[in-house]
């Protein structure tokens, strides 16, 4: 490994794929947009993922590679930003290590959210050099959103386009391929991986969990906001690709033209599909995640869920959580949601709750109608379905429970412990400049951020996350339900919070949780 002087040194260093020249700022080796699949462009839009060639001579690693089209959103300035242009060449990873040596130091690799259409690696927020410090070394990578990565053309052309909607997952697994094979030159143990990531990115992680393809490309998993109840089945998805192709004004005698049409022309039909959905106007009933993976096809047979059920994840320690308000984030902006009525509030319980709505109105009995929408909603999309992952998965391996607490004080309070509010804490970047009205600044912040990312660090060395911050953390069963809280305070666990309302989403549908 090769380095030059100067306060931000240059370093280079030979991997299996070929030469880096990277960066090594304080106590951190950084190294941005390493390729790990060949460009999904021309002949391989619409494809399984590709390994990418090796290279000769010295490539760049001091810049982030581009990410996957998509359409900005006000939620990439409370993350931070994102950085790099936009391009469907958008299949890359970024590297943050304490050293480049052969320490074997556990790997924890990021699965970026973002609802499968918008979010990067990249994004300001998950700057990996403070969870890198504590030893470990960061991966986040790049992967297909939206049409390029999560829609079913194969059934909705008769086979004549290949895309099956689930080539955003094969490109995460494509990528922790790349990781076991290369990540041993940055100093990182291939047989101590963890991957991590939050909303679609947990959703993501559960995905991956329920793939016996995917064992011993990882060993231990987090799920922050994100379940296993995840999937459109292959009806729904040809639904959202004819959608989509309305919108893009594709007929049967276009399809084959379809590789070849320019990207900002598939991007704009997306950007009218998801507004129709966001205006109330889903007249098709595409949901309020239209693009998920697609469920029933080669790569992912059944819904997560049932995968883990089924011991897809032998042997892997589970950490999985939410916020305690997570739906705020979808709602605080919105004034009509905010002066709720009564009537409205039962109409959309009786909804998804049928002939126990009114069990389930009694139980979300506190607060203002928004609030206890908003409290339903939390549970229903977020907090039953981690239970459900931790109770499946715990008859295979440790598991853990903790809910996020702390309130944002941006708009007044108003969004509470909302939606992506933890992201910040867990990498230690709450206090940036972009960011700190979001997530909150302070000793407070300061001291609660230490103790998620040391617990998430000890974990992903040890397969456990209590730390001297934490106390006693026990493992999560479904008689005594411990949940590690991580809020305003020390962290400390509480047994069975909200008993009543979990045990009343017993006797709910199972195909109603999720989003």
């Amino acid at each position: 490994m090769d380095r030059s002087a100067g306060d931000l040194e240059t370093v280079s260093l030979d991997t299996p794929n070929g030469r880096l020249a990277g960066e090594r700022s304080g106590d951190v080796f950084v190294f941005k947009g390493i390729p790990y699949a060949k460009p999904p462009v021309g002949p391989l839009r619409w494809r399984m993922p590709e390994p990418v060639e090796p290279w000769t001579g010295v490539r760049e690693a001091t810049r982030f590679g581009p990410i996957c089209p998509q359409a900005p959103t006000q939620i990439e300035i409370l993350m931070g930003g994102t950085l790099g242009e936009q391009s469907e060449d958008c299949l890359n990873l970024n590297v943050w290590t304490p050293g480049c040596d052969a320490s074997k130091r556990p790997v924890m690799v990021w699965i970026h959210g973002g609802a499968f259409v918008i979010g990067a690696g990249s994004q300001g927020i998950y700057n990996g050099s403070h969870l890198a410090a504590r030893d470990c070394v960061i991966v986040t990578i790049n992967y297909r959103l939206g049409a390029f990565g999560f829609l079913n053309l194969f059934d909705t052309t008769n086979g004549q386009l290949p895309a099956t909607g689930t080539e955003g997952i094969a490109d995460q697994i494509l990528a922790l391929h790349w990781i076991k094979q290369n990540i041993a030159a940055f100093g990182g143990d291939p047989e101590n991986v963890t991957i991590f990531g939050e909303s679609a990115g947990a959703m993501s992680v559960a995905t991956l969990m329920s793939l016996p393809i995917c064992g011993g490309l990882f060993h231990k998993a987090i799920a922050q906001s994100g379940g296993a109840h995840v999937g459109h089945d292959r009806e729904r998805s040809v639904c959202v690709a004819r959608a989509f192709l309305d919108e893009l004004g594709a007929g049967p005698d276009d399809i084959a033209q379809l590789s070849e049409v320019p990207c900002g022309e598939l991007v704009r039909a997306q950007i009218a599909l998801l507004a129709g959905v966001r205006d109330g106007k889903d007249s098709r009933k595409l949901g309020q995640l239209v693009f998920q993976p697609t469920i029933g096809g080669n790569l992912i047979p059944q819904r997560p869920i049932a995968g883990m059920r089924a011991g897809s994840a032998q042997n892997v320690p589970l950490i999985a959580g939410t916020t305690k308000e997570e739906w705020k984030l979808f709602t605080a902006a919105n004034a009509r949601l905010r002066l709720m009525s009564r009537r409205s509030l039962e109409e959309r319980a009786q909804r998804f709750a049928g002939d126990a709505a009114s069990s389930m109105l009694a139980a979300y009995s506190e607060g203002t109608t928004f609030d206890r929408f908003n409290a339903m909603m939390t549970d229903r999309a977020f907090t039953i379905p981690a239970i459900r992952m931790l109770e499946s998965q715990s008859a295979f391996a440790p598991v853990y429970s903790y809910r996020f607490d702390w309130c944002s004080r941006l708009l007044g309070g108003i969004l509470g412990s909302c939606h992506a509010l933890e992201l910040g804490f867990v990498f230690g970047t709450h206090a940036a400049k972009l960011a700190a009205a979001f997530f909150g600044n302070g000793a407070a912040a300061e001291a609660l951020s230490h103790a998620m990312m040391d617990s998430w660090v000890h974990f992903a060395r040890t397969g456990n996350p209590e730390t001297h911050a934490t106390g006693a953390w026990p493992q999560y069963d479904a008689q005594e339900r411990p949940v590690m809280i991580f809020g305003d305070g020390e962290p400390h666990i509480v047994e069975r919070p909200n008993e009543q309302r979990r045990a009343l989403w017993d006797c709910i549908p199972e195909h109603k949780l999720g989003l």
